[in-house]
């Protein structure tokens, strides 16, 4: 019954934050991790449940599985001869600053897998809100589906480092990965060829005419399943709901309205426990001290420098200056791996508590003024002709 109670606390924070977040016209995301850090602070509810831990971890598999699912494989294998040299290019220079910055700081090595994170998240939500017809958004959008794969492996990387150090588990868990995602490579142009000659096949495993909601089962059958094949190799369980996501977009594109309902059930519900529970584990009497807020002013000022030079470096030609500003900012704002990034590293006590509420308000920050200033941006200046 204690359970059910503290359940119920949570899922009023769920209803209540989207009125907040257009209220103060700030991220919805933003707005459950402060709730949640107010009411572990006002004493309403406890900070430490091991069943919303559990929930909590399920709504962090389910936002990658989301992120999966805005995985277009076609489409990406049609811009990549067009872009592939300048995209190499950028991850270069963005990679290439984020160990500078390691070694001429001395920074935690935290640091270079941070620092170039990249997420859809908010590249998805600028695209929700401006249209995909900007040169700029089009092109995050290419890099947001590169960056998330890189950034998943850089986070299975990151926690077997964290986790095992470097040594013979640590180049077991890579070797296991290299597989994972070389047998996943083969599985998908192996079902792909599947279902080339028999079509039929998608509609026997998710019929158009679904009264039994069979393609939510399918959905929610293969998110499980991965999850649990990568738990039981000890690969980080992120790759698995990925995975999952990338091949429910690609081999069932005939249930238009299929992504829309399962990012209406994760954005409704899973997904906002995430939040939630990030909020929790915040310590308002020092998030805001000045050690902490200067941390994060820092580590927000490097991941935006790194990418403005990176993106002036790769894609200046080709966007103009004030294209090239909107792309880099467009790009700072890896909110949700921000975090994941902080969590994995201060469970494995990789990063120093304080260290960790640096980064969950660096991301906050992030999202909030960022946001604040591309739309500045897009209202106030205009395009010189010929550019969108």
């Amino acid at each position: 019954m204690q359970n059910l109670t503290f359940l119920s606390q949570i899922a009023l924070l769920i209803v209540v934050a989207p009125i907040f977040a257009r209220t103060f016209k700030i991220s919805v995301a933003v707005v459950e991790i402060i709730l949640g850090a107010l009411v572990v602070w006002a004493g309403f509810i406890e900070a430490d449940n091991d069943i919303f831990k559990t929930i909590a971890k399920i709504g962090f598999f389910y936002l990658m599985f989301l992120a999966g699912l805005e995985i277009n494989i076609k489409k990406f294998v049609s811009f990549k001869d067009k872009f592939i040299k300048n995209v190499l290019l950028y991850f270069s220079c963005l990679y290439g600053i984020s160990f500078l910055l390691y070694f001429v700081l001395g920074l935690n090595p935290v640091y270079i897998v941070a620092i170039p994170i990249v997420s859809l998240g908010m590249i998805m939500a600028l695209i929700n809100e401006h249209g995909k017809t900007h040169k700029w958004l089009e092109l995050s959008l290419i890099i947001g589906v590169i960056g998330e794969l890189i950034s998943i492996s850089a986070l299975v990387i990151f926690d077997a480092t964290v986790a095992h150090g470097i040594g013979i588990e640590f180049y077991k868990n890579i070797g296991i990965l290299l597989l994972i995602l070389a047998i996943s490579y083969y599985l998908y142009k192996g079902l792909h060829l599947l279902l080339w000659w028999f079509p039929e096949l998608r509609k026997i495993i998710m019929p158009e005419v679904d009264n039994m909601s069979q393609d939510i089962r399918v959905s929610m059958a293969l998110f499980f399943i991965l999850i649990g094949v990568m738990q039981y190799l000890g690969i980080d369980m992120v790759l698995g709901a990925f995975i999952a996501g990338v091949f429910i977009a690609n081999f069932f594109a005939h249930k238009i309205e299929l992504p829309h309902t399962l990012h209406t059930v994760g954005f409704g519900f899973l997904v906002p426990l995430f939040f939630i529970y990030v909020g929790t584990t915040l310590d308002l009497k020092i998030l805001f001290t000045k050690e902490i807020v200067a941390t994060a002013g820092l580590i927000v000022l490097a991941m935006v420098l790194a990418r403005l030079i990176s993106s002036m470096i790769a894609y200046y030609k080709y966007l103009g200056f004030r294209d090239t500003v909107l792309f880099s900012f467009g790009d700072s704002m890896p909110l949700t791996f921000l975090i994941a990034i902080a969590t994995i590293a201060v469970d494995n006590n990789a990063l120093s508590l304080n260290e960790y509420y640096a980064f969950v308000l660096a991301a906050m920050i992030e999202v909030i003024f960022i946001m604040i200033l591309i739309n500045l941006i897009m209202t106030k200046s205009k395009p010189k002709s010929g550019k969108p």
